[in-house]
């Protein structure tokens, strides 16, 4: 199946959910509204005929400059069908003041790890995820470092991390052991 045929499949069973379909090199992507991304998502992988099995990725964008406050960050979902050999790329628009978008654990358990880090990352709460929290960063790491307007030297750049210290300390003592000098 072609993949304009499987996003005129989609804009006829979601007819308000799909807001714009673009190509480029040969890669199709399917602009969703961010309510909706769940649902599409269950049809994707739940249809026999459209059978995509494997979420490949998920990230997030920051178009802080680039537009407005409404549009500022975007979720990119790259999907897979094994079986069919099809590549998808989803993409939901998630607004700065509620930066919040469904968790797709309950479809992919693989979700699981990509939404986390896209969370510690950028901030974008994942509703209805079994655990969003941290991966990444330490759980007291105050900010999202992928968002643009993070400050270029860290949180508090006069302060230093609470655990900085810590690490330092707990290095310290493991290069006591190093054996192979």
């Amino acid at each position: 199946m072609d993949p304009f045929e499987i996003t005129g499949k989609l804009k006829t069973k979601f007819p308000g959910a799909v807001l714009d379909v673009t190509e480029f090199r040969g890669q199709v992507s399917v602009h969703l509204d961010k309510a909706s991304i769940l649902d599409v998502c269950r049809f994707l992988h739940d249809d026999p005929e459209m059978d995509f099995d494997y979420l490949m990725d998920l990230c997030g964008v920051d178009y802080m400059g680039r537009a407005e406050p409404a549009q500022r960050f975007e979720v990119v979902y790259h999907l897979y069908s094994i079986a069919r050999k099809h590549l998808l790329r989803l993409r939901a628009r998630v607004p700065e003041e509620d930066a919040r978008v469904a968790s797709l654990t309950p479809i992919w358990n693989g979700a699981n790890w990509h939404e986390r880090e896209c969370y510690d990352m950028f901030g974008i709460v994942f509703e209805g995820h079994p655990e969003l929290k941290r991966i990444l960063l330490p759980e007291d790491w105050q900010g999202f470092p992928l968002r643009k307007d993070y400050p270029v030297a860290g949180p508090g750049a006069e302060d230093e991390w609470p655990g900085f210290k810590e690490v330092l300390e707990t290095s310290r003592k493991l290069k006591e052991n190093d054996w192979q000098k």
